[in-house]
């Protein structure tokens, strides 16, 4: 199961499939799994693997699909005394398991690298080729076309040409929409590339968020140099975007089970029941069955 799980992985990697390694780094009887269990799940919500059945699997996929959303790795512990389990960088959860077990849980997202388009041959053009593929980009040198099935925000582009086809390259770079656009150059000459690319028909609002001189001002003078300052303004971009998604990420609806007391999604819970006006939501339909034959049992109500 192992070995097959990694050939997953190691084919979503080269797809480019973003997607969550998840493996069991320890358990207190009596868990079913066993330390270096493992499981694999998707962007779509695919589970692929063992990590404890109904009881864990629930917790674990909402868990991988925040990991996704934030790019953060994170530790989780399941215990029938999730206040015991509390300790830093270990996030607590309910393991609802009559095994009464504990299982801790490491998740670690994978995501596709950031692409890096570079258009140019010119000194700063292989220097960024050179420091970007360090950093973990995936490099693309001038690009005939927009990458398909680039995701806008993992995609960022320069302009090093440095007076050889700097409007048609401009043009080619805009049409992939990138999360950033950075042109080498002046700003007499970007004035002029503007001028030109505007009687082309390119709106100004969309020439407006090209970063022209392109980096951070540090002073730049060798070409690796400047390449350094471009790079280091991607990454903060990056980075500050990336905060502003996880602040802005909602927060799925949750419903307690009723019955095992366990966290469900609404949006995506396969285990419901109508009861008295209420909806209520399982983990899992052996969770449903036990509500449904004695709902009074679990309410609270005579």
């Amino acid at each position: 199961m192992r070995a097959e799980l990694l050939a997953l992985a190691a084919d979503l990697a080269r797809r480019g499939e973003p997607f969550v390694l998840a493996l069991v780094v320890r358990r207190q009887p009596s868990s079913s799994v066993q330390p270096g269990d493992m499981a694999v799940i998707t962007a779509d919500g695919g589970f692929f693997g063992w990590l404890g059945g109904s009881c864990t699997q629930p917790t674990v996929s909402r868990e991988a699909a925040q990991a996704l959303t934030d790019g953060l790795p994170r530790l989780v512990s399941l215990s029938p005394d999730p206040a015991r389990e509390a300790r830093p960088g270990v996030k607590p959860l309910p393991m609802t398991c009559h095994s009464g077990g504990t299982v801790d849980i490491y998740l670690e997202p994978v995501m596709p690298a950031p692409r890096l388009l570079v258009y140019g041959n010119t000194p700063i053009a292989r220097a960024l080729a050179q420091l970007g593929q360090a950093l973990g980009y995936a490099v693309e040198i001038a690009p005939a076309s927009p990458p398909a099935g680039a995701a806008a925000d993992r995609l960022y582009a320069v302009v090093a040409t440095m007076g050889e086809n700097d409007e048609d390259s401009v043009a080619a770079a805009l049409a992939a929409r990138p999360a950033y656009l950075g042109v080498v150059a002046s700003r007499k000459r970007f004035a002029e590339l503007r001028q030109t690319l505007e009687g082309r028909g390119i709106a100004a609002e969309v020439l407006d968020r090209v970063r022209s001189p392109a980096g951070l001002d540090i002073g730049a003078r060798l070409p690796e140099e400047v390449a350094l300052s471009i790079l280091a303004e991607i990454v903060q971009l990056r980075r500050a975007s990336a905060a502003l998604a996880r602040e802005k990420s909602p927060q799925p609806e949750e419903q307690l089970d009723p019955v095992c007391g366990m966290t469900v999604v609404v949006a995506t819970a396969r285990h419901k029941v109508e009861h008295g006006g209420r909806t209520f939501y399982f983990c899992n339909p052996r969770c449903r069955e036990k509500f449904m034959a004695a709902p009074e049992r679990f309410l609270g109500t005579p």
